[in-house]
């Protein structure tokens, strides 16, 4: 007997006894008779099932969120709304997954037949679009307002989101095929000025809803940096210039004005008074680190709906407070 067979023949084995306890609700004394083994033998195959992901644990948490912070933060900030999930204490892991599904819930309560919905990048748009259930396709426009970030990442590029939400909600696709930070301006412009590109910046100035990534100019937690598309050395001069974060590439200080000039005219995506006359613009961010970031995002109004995390939304609040 070959070892390929001994292992399938094992898998199903504890397929077998994983059907039995969670299916059929069997008690591990009644597997352990039917199988010919002990109660405790049972207990650690399905260990071992669960161990080798023939049993998948997944728990489907009501959406709870913290309506004392999401008034303070949209009174404070005047909002269109806020949404402050409970921040997680299993797992840093699950905030992510928390937030996009708020993220979710409040877009699809905004989309209807016609809207045009603009889309930039990043971890928190991706687990958006994760977690987005439609029953019924939503014949929308979604425009990239982000040009693309080079080939490391897809997943979470602009392109690749436009697909997927396109794949869900069965609208048009609008891409910006031009790249996202040119080594000049004159390159930029050119760029912009080209009859594709500027169809999708012109439908992007018209969209109702955007769905946004907040991102950070700390190199620990740069997505930029992170992932090789703005070097340590143009990071710094960033952070020299004042900036604390962009939001669709545009970037600004902690008080949300405009910085980093020299940078923002080689990038290739919506203007910045473009992105602030969008009615909807749903940001997405959490984690401590990210409340700056945050707060310039608010101040400057590139935001009107937040969507974070408990702990994150107490220390924008704090913050506010004391500058």
């Amino acid at each position: 007997m070959t070892e390929q067979h001994l292992s399938n023949e094992r898998a199903s084995l504890l397929a077998d006894v994983a059907e039995m306890y969670y299916l059929e609700e069997k008690s591990q004394a009644e597997i352990a008779r039917v199988v010919g083994v002990t109660r405790s033998m049972i207990s650690r195959m399905l260990k071992e099932a669960r161990e080798k992901s023939i049993v998948e644990v997944r728990i489907n948490r009501p959406l709870r969120s913290e309506f004392e912070l999401q008034t303070s933060l949209t009174v404070r900030f005047d909002l269109v709304g806020a949404f402050v999930v409970p921040t997680p204490r299993a797992a840093e892991s699950l905030t992510l997954d928390r937030l996009g599904e708020a993220a979710a819930h409040i877009l699809s309560r905004n989309l209807k037949p016609g809207t045009v919905l603009g889309i930039s990048w990043g971890t928190s748009v991706s687990a958006a679009v994760d977690a987005l259930k439609i029953n019924e396709p939503i014949p929308v426009k979604i425009v990239q307002l982000v040009g693309a970030l080079g080939a490391r990442n897809t997943e979470y590029d602009g392109h690749a989101l436009v697909t997927r939400l396109a794949q869900k909600l069965g609208g048009e696709t609008y891409y910006l095929n031009a790249p996202f930070l040119c080594p000049n301006p004159e390159t930029a412009e050119a760029l912009l000025e080209t009859p594709g590109v500027r169809e999708t910046v012109e439908l992007g100035r018209n969209a109702q809803v955007a769905l946004l990534g907040i991102g950070s100019t700390a190199p620990q937690i740069s997505s930029y940096f992170l992932a090789g598309y703005v070097p340590i050395d143009e990071l710094d001069e960033l952070n020299q210039d004042g900036a604390v974060g962009d939001v669709a590439g545009v970037h600004y200080d902690i008080h949300g004005k405009d910085v980093c000039a020299s940078f923002c005219d080689r990038v290739v995506a919506i203007a910045r008074e473009d992105l602030r006359n969008i009615p909807l613009r749903l940001g997405i961010a959490g984690g401590l680190g990210k409340a700056e970031t945050i707060l310039g995002a608010l101040r400057g109004g590139y935001i009107n709906f937040l969507v974070t995390d408990s702990d994150t939304a107490r220390h924008v609040l704090d913050l506010d407070a004391g500058q």
